[in-house]
């Protein structure tokens, strides 16, 4: 199962994930792709398999994944500081794959419903609903 992991600015939250997909599942081809290159080069250092930086490799890597993983900033054009390109926000919300969004509250992007939970708490629920989907 190819999963594609976003995230950017320091790549922290991506780093975090993949670090806690690595533990969890073996068989995952994990590609991570950064809005810049420190949070490639994060998420990279924390185990994925291939990584790139930019816009067309957000593009490229959504026609190929199974699901993709992120904070929700991600479906949201010039979110992340403006890091998340019209065509990124696209690309991810139209892609043939199963979408998990991290409900962060950040950058003017406030989820309703959602409190403070613990980030680590919320990187447990998405290895909870990969597991439903990896059976």
């Amino acid at each position: 199962m190819n999963v594609l992991v976003i995230d950017g600015q320091g790549g922290q939250l991506g780093g975090q994930i993949i670090k806690s997909l690595k533990a969890n599942f073996e068989e995952l081809d994990i590609t991570a792709v950064g809005t810049n290159a420190t949070a490639t080069a994060t998420m990279l250092k924390a185990g994925a398999n291939q990584a790139a930086t930019g816009e067309n490799p957000v593009i490229v890597a959504c026609r190929k994944s199974d699901v993709i993983v992120g904070p929700i900033g991600i479906v949201i054009a010039d979110s992340l500081f403006g890091e998340i390109t019209p065509s990124m926000a696209v690309a991810v919300g139209q892609a043939d794959a199963v979408r998990i969004l991290l409900p962060v509250n950040k950058c003017d992007n406030l989820v309703a419903g959602v409190s403070n939970v613990a980030m680590s708490n919320i990187i447990d629920d998405v290895v909870c609903k990969l597991k439903s989907i990896v059976k």
